[in-house]
């Protein structure tokens, strides 16, 4: 796939994860191993317990520690909303990110993207359990990153903490649950506030949507409901800019092929228990009240053309001030942005990532990948 691949297609990878996407080239970066660890008897914020948690992961590179064995090259990337760490190994993404000589050089770094819980290869409704699965929050996907990461992979210090739209989120989170934890945190597409406004009415749209449809069955369907529709035209809507929406459907006729496009492949590869879970999960996120005890170096990074998290709030250059060691940036509208899926455009950011990872070298006492 390359930048100039439909932005139907390019946007609903940001949410979904249609498949293992292919590497840019095999010489670019080492593929990725993949593993699972297994987290028993985990107990929810909810107060509910599932013997077996499963995290499914992909790692590159290898970890490096320090004369005193702290970990320090860790890297965690955290996916978007019903995504995958798969997500990632793109060469939007990972084409951009992880070569030789580039900011996260994965000869260098110890890079981690673990599947959420309720995501990708980790456990899920979807796995059999259906609307009996725990109900998780991002608390909870945070502390089972945590704890794979410290108990599953022996990291016990990461040079940077990062994570896309959902991910961005729990990025924020790790800063205040973990502050000791990292060098440097970079959340994109995404605010340090309770999920309000229209960012929790699309949501609620898709959660009623899918638990008022007969066909949903207490969770308990054969086939996947009309309601999984929704929430794919949802998604498409929220997605991306109204420049690059109106480009790709400019007539009547055009807006509903790509539309139709776009929703027979979510209905294909998504299931509706495993959506409404994820939306759900939104529900405890709320970093606003404890953004002071965040102490690592942290960068965020917006998009103008954000329909899910809009520059017009306000809420990022307010609530940044309260960060001890925080900026912000919104990158403005372009023909290279693509709305809330610029999260994943690394070309748009990755200098200033590069910068951030100078600029927190001290801490780590491991150069960044740009200066050796």
């Amino acid at each position: 796939m390359s930048t100039n691949m439909n932005p139907t297609i390019r946007i609903f990878a940001f949410f979904l994860s249609l498949s293992v996407a292919r590497f840019a080239s095999a010489a670019d970066y080492p593929p990725p191993t993949e593993g699972d660890y297994t987290i028993h008897d985990f107990k929810f914020a909810s107060g509910e317990t599932l013997p077996e948690l499963r995290l499914h992961y992909r790692t590159l590179g290898t970890p490096q520690k320090d004369v005193q064995g702290k970990t320090t090259n860790a890297v965690l990337i955290m996916h978007g909303t019903t995504g995958s760490g798969a997500q990632f190994i793109r060469p939007e993404f990972a084409g951009e990110l992880f070569g030789k000589d580039q900011p996260l050089d994965a000869t260098r770094f110890f890079i981690v993207l673990p599947d959420g819980i309720g995501h990708g290869k980790s456990s899920k409704p979807s796995d059999g359990l259906h609307a009996k699965f725990p109900h998780y929050g991002y608390v909870d996907m945070v502390e089972a990153q945590y704890r794979l990461l410290t108990e599953g992979l022996g990291v016990d210090h990461a040079r940077l903490v990062m994570g896309t739209s959902m991910g961005g989120m729990h990025t924020w989170l790790w800063g205040e649950l973990h502050p000791d934890f990292m060098d440097a945190l970079m959340p994109l597409a995404s605010l340090p506030t309770q999920i309000s406004g229209r960012n929790r009415a699309w949501r609620r749209i898709v959660i009623d949507a899918i638990r008022n449809d007969p066909a949903w069955n207490g969770g308990e369907y054969r086939t996947q409901t009309p309601s999984l529709r929704t929430a794919a035209e949802m998604l498409w809507l929220m997605s991306s800019n109204p420049v690059l929406r109106q480009k790709d459907a400019p007539t009547l006729a055009k807006t509903d092929e790509v539309l139709d496009k776009f929703v027979e492949q979510i209905v294909k590869t998504d299931d509706a228990n495993d959506v409404l879970y994820a939306l759900e999960a939104s529900r405890d996120y709320d970093p606003r009240p404890n953004l002071e005890k965040t102490q690592a170096t942290l960068l965020a990074i917006n998009s103008a053309d954000d329909l899910i998290n809009p520059p017009e709030l306000g809420v990022l250059e307010r609530e940044i001030k309260r960060v001890p060691h925080g900026r912000a940036i919104v990158i403005p509208l372009s023909d290279k942005t693509r709305g809330h899926g610029s999260h994943t455009i690394a070309a748009l950011w990755k200098d200033e990532l590069a910068n951030l990872l100078r600029e927190t070298e001290s801490k780590s006492g491991s150069p960044s990948a740009a200066q050796q």
